[in-house]
């Protein structure tokens, strides 16, 4: 009887409210479901259709969207029908999946953000090296290497967690099966998990995060060596979208999983893990497209073709 309930279902408690705000809470998680999934295909749509895009930083940012779309996925959708219905039940086998799919994109994400920061680095800081450097194989080799690292991490991560008991305690304080609240949820030792998570997930925060801030602080340097006032603001524009994506990011990831404690701060954790599942993915197209010259002259372009 144990194991059965124990395989049987979970009930995810996150952002308990009245009915009323439950509707409000689904239409505003649709919502930006919507503008996600509709931003980051117009990017890979003007992407893939401008031959001028056709670049390593747009082959990244192309990678990004698509990664961001299942990101969201993942979580949106199922969160946004459990507020309108309120069904908050999830299987076993559900909420694993869940978890490691939302583990893969995210420690994906992190890897493209370091990925995309040493692309900028090498434009900017060697660009009469650029595109012997970046070169197509090595911009594949970095993709698939940034799947390879966040399915490595999934793996773990899934399995380390359910291979929990639960004893029946089948409540998970968050709106999603994410890591740290279903450890939580567990009636086991977790000492060792809380230690897996933060020994996988502390280096690769702060390691993809190293890269990131290093590759811009000598891309600043470059910036402002730079004798043209006309590049300095091209490189500054471009740089300056990018380090809004990465601050939103590794400043809520940092504070979920790569500090010790994070377990235990699982159920004060909702609102922060919206940013890093749900608004990101929905404002990096935005980002990346309302500072960027080439991208608003490319959507030009296509909007001109059908008007």
């Amino acid at each position: 009887m144990e194991n059965h309930t124990r395989m049987s279902e979970f009930i995810l408690v996150g952002f308990q409210s009245q009915p009323g705000s439950q509707v409000l809470l689904s239409a505003l998680f649709c919502t930006m479901y919507v503008v996600t999934v509709v931003g980051n295909v117009c990017m890979l749509l003007i992407i893939r259709r401008d031959p001028n895009l056709h670049t390593p930083m747009y082959f990244f940012l192309e990678n990004l969207s698509t990664l961001d779309i299942c990101y969201s996925s993942v979580i949106t959708p199922r969160a946004a029908l459990a507020f309108l219905l309120g069904r908050r039940s999830i299987s076993y086998t559900g909420c694993a999946s869940q978890m490691f799919f939302f583990s893969l994109f995210g420690t994906t994400e992190a890897f493209f953000l370091a990925v995309m920061a040493y692309d900028r680095f090498t434009a900017i800081c060697n660009p009469l090296l650029y595109q012997v450097i970046m070169s197509r194989r090595l911009c594949v080799l970095m993709v698939m290497g940034s799947y390879l690292s966040g399915c490595i991490n999934c793996t773990i991560q899934t399995g380390f967690t359910f291979s929990l008991s639960f004893c029946g305690h089948r409540e998970i304080n968050h709106f999603f099966c994410e890591v740290a609240a279903v450890i939580h949820a567990s009636c086991s030792d977790t000492l060792v998990n809380e230690l897996v998570m933060l020994a996988l997930c502390g280096p690769i925060i702060v390691g993809t995060a190293l890269v990131v801030f290093v590759s811009y602080g000598y891309i600043t340097i470059t910036i402002i060596q730079m004798p043209s006032a006309e590049s300095r603001h091209k490189a500054f524009s471009t740089c300056s979208s990018h380090m809004v994506t990465i601050c939103l990011f590794f400043g809520t990831v940092f504070f979920m999983y790569a500090q010790p404690g994070a377990v235990s701060s699982a159920s004060k954790s909702n609102t922060i893990s919206i940013f890093y599942t749900i608004v990101i993915p929905m404002l990096n197209p935005f980002i990346y497209t309302l500072r960027n010259r080439e991208v608003k002259g490319a959507l030009k372009k296509q909007l001109k073709r059908f008007f």
